[in-house]
C-alpha cells in the first residue's frame, strides 16, 4: 500500500514538472512573439530622414503615413504623398506653429517624433484644418481648394482660394520697390520672402536691377481689379489678362510681379526681352521660383504670357518644372 502511494506521488510529480515546462515554453514563445511584433511596429514607425512633399512616393512616404496614422490622422498608408498626406502635415504644422508648407521636413519630423513618444499630449488630429464633408465651389462654379496653405497649392480658373483666406505669415521682403508707400502688395508669405531676397541679391551681383512691383493681393482687391477690367475690356478679355476673385495666385502670398527700369517699371511682355527678364527665366528655379505663365503654354494656363509673374514653389519643384519646360498644372498632373 505504501509503495502504491509512493508510485502515485512520483507520477503526479512528473506530471507537474511536465506541465510547468510546457507553460514556461508557451510564455517564452508568447514573449518572443510579442517582442517581434513590437519590433516590427517600432520599425514601421521609424521617421524618414529625407524631406518629403507632394508627388513623392515609396517606403519613406509610407513610413511617414504610418506615423501620422499613429497620432490620429485618418489617411491611407499607400506610399503616395497625396492630398490627404499634405492635409495631415499641414494641419500638424498649423497646430504646432510651424512654417505652413504641407511639406515634411526636419522641424515637422521633430514634432511627429514627440507626439509618438507622448500619447498623453491631448493632440487632436484635424483640429485646425477640418476635412470638408462636401466640395465647395464659387458662385461661378469653380472648385475651392480645401487647403490654401500648402506651398504647392494650385490656383487657376479651375481651382480657387476661399474668399476669406488671408495668409497668416505675411511679411515684407527686403528688396527694391518702385514706390515708397507701405502697401499690402509689398508683402509675401514668410516661406517665400527670404527666397526672393536671395534672388534679388544674386541679380545684383550680375549688375542687374530687379524691382518688386506687386505681391500679395486680397480677395476684395482682386474683386475690384477684375470688375474694372470687365468694365473696360468685357468679361472674356478681362479674364485673359486678370483673374476672377479667388482665382488669383496673388492671394496666396507666394507670388511677386517683378520689373526693371528698362521697361519703365511696367508689367509687360517686353520685360522678357530685357537682361533682367532673361536672367530671371534662367535662374529663378535656383531660388525656388517659376515663371508661372510661360510663353507657348497659354492653352494650359489659360492666361497670356507673363514673364514678370514669378511663383514660389520651393527649389525641388521649381527645378523640375523649369528644367522640363512644364507649367505648374503639368507638374501636379503627374500625381
Amino acid at each position: 500500500m505504501k509503495r502504491k502511494h509512493i508510485i502515485t506521488f512520483i507520477v503526479l510529480l512528473l506530471m507537474f514538472i511536465f506541465t510547468s515546462a510546457c507553460t514556461n515554453n508557451d510564455k517564452e514563445e508568447s514573449t518572443h512573439s510579442n517582442d517581434e511584433k513590437n519590433g516590427e511596429t517600432n520599425q514601421s514607425l521609424q521617421l524618414p530622414e529625407a524631406d518629403l512633399q507632394k508627388l513623392d512616393s515609396g517606403k519613406d512616404v509610407k513610413a511617414l503615413q504610418l506615423a501620422l496614422k499613429n497620432i490620429g490622422y485618418d489617411i491611407k498608408d499607400n506610399g503616395e504623398f497625396d492630398d490627404a498626406t499634405v492635409w495631415a502635415v499641414t494641419d500638424l504644422q498649423m497646430q504646432k506653429d510651424l512654417p505652413l508648407t504641407g511639406i515634411y521636413e526636419q522641424e515637422t519630423a521633430k514634432v511627429v517624433r514627440q507626439l509618438l513618444e507622448d500619447k498623453s499630449s491631448g493632440f487632436e488630429a484635424g483640429k485646425e484644418l477640418p476635412v470638408k464633408a462636401e466640395p465647395v465651389t464659387t458662385d461661378s462654379g469653380t472648385k475651392v481648394t480645401a487647403n490654401p496653405h500648402e506651398q504647392l497649392v494650385l490656383v487657376n480658373k479651375e481651382n480657387a482660394l476661399p474668399a476669406d483666406y488671408t495668409p497668416v505669415d505675411l511679411v515684407t521682403p527686403n528688396v527694391r520697390f518702385p514706390f515708397t508707400e507701405d502697401l499690402p502688395k509689398k508683402q509675401m508669405r514668410k516661406i517665400a520672402a527670404p527666397a526672393l531676397e536671395e534672388l534679388f541679391a544674386a541679380a545684383d551681383k550680375e549688375g542687374l536691377e530687379l524691382f518688386a512691383q506687386s505681391g500679395y493681393r486680397s480677395y476684395d482687391r482682386q474683386t475690384s481689379i477684375f470688375a474694372s477690367n470687365v468694365q473696360s475690356l468685357g468679361e472674356a478679355e478681362a479674364n485673359q489678362v486678370s483673374a476672377r476673385p479667388g482665382e488669383s495666385e496673388h492671394q496666396t502670398g507666394l507670388t511677386m510681379d517683378v520689373t526693371s527700369p528698362n521697361v519703365d517699371f511696367q508689367l509687360n511682355e517686353d520685360f522678357g526681352n530685357t537682361d533682367e527678364g532673361k536672367w530671371l527665366a534662367e535662374n529663378a528655379a535656383e531660388y525656388g521660383f517659376i515663371i508661372r505663365f510661360p510663353k507657348g503654354k497659354e492653352e494650359i494656363t489659360q492666361y497670356q504670357y507673363e514673364p514678370w509673374h514669378i511663383r514660389y514653389v520651393g527649389k525641388k519643384a521649381a527645378q523640375e518644372i523649369m528644367k522640363n519646360d512644364l507649367t505648374l498644372e503639368e507638374y501636379l498632373s503627374q500625381e
